[in-house]
């Protein structure tokens, strides 16, 4: 019998032990939830601040002056972005008439170089520019190809230099 009430004894205090380890950690659950109740309540009150100075700033009376002054302030904003966007407009067609004249510019001076070289690539989707031969009654007529002499051949060659030169 004693054996019985040792482990009644026994079972009875592991059971305390239980109960006691459960409102321990009860206990240790409350008060983190308490710390973290308290660090919330201090941030809202901290943006409560802030927002009712952001109220009181935005109930404040404007002076006329301050009114003008940030009027005036827009309106010269305002037209510089205008203007800088009719510059940058005029400047990007600037950039493309460039590169366009460059480009016609590189055509050219292949074109020029290709009778120089002894093999002349034949490029299908040139159309080769056509000499033109004007008489001095200023009839025009076409000149004879690259490589016969024209009877005029320095008219021929200066009239075919100057289709080169205007495209």
């Amino acid at each position: 019998m004693a054996e019985a009430g040792d482990r009644r004894t026994q079972l009875l205090a592991d059971q305390d032990d239980e109960r006691e380890a459960t409102w321990r950690e009860r206990a240790l659950n409350a008060e983190d939830a308490l710390k973290a109740a308290h660090g919330e309540i201090i941030a809202q009150r901290a943006r409560t601040g802030e927002l009712l100075g952001q109220i009181r700033d935005l109930q404040a009376e404007w002076t006329e002056e301050a009114i003008q002054r940030i009027t005036t302030e827009n309106t010269t904003l305002k037209q510089r972005v205008r203007q800088l966007t009719a510059d940058n407009r005029t400047l990007d067609e600037r950039l493309k008439a460039a590169r366009s004249k460059l480009r016609l510019q590189d055509r050219r001076v292949a074109d020029l170089e290709a009778p120089a070289s002894p093999i002349r690539e034949q490029r299908p989707d040139r159309v080769q520019p056509r000499p033109v031969d004007v008489s001095a009654a200023g009839h025009t007529r076409a000149a004879a190809p690259p490589g016969r002499r024209s009877t005029r051949g320095a008219t021929w060659l200066r009239c075919w230099s100057s289709t080169m030169d205007t495209g």
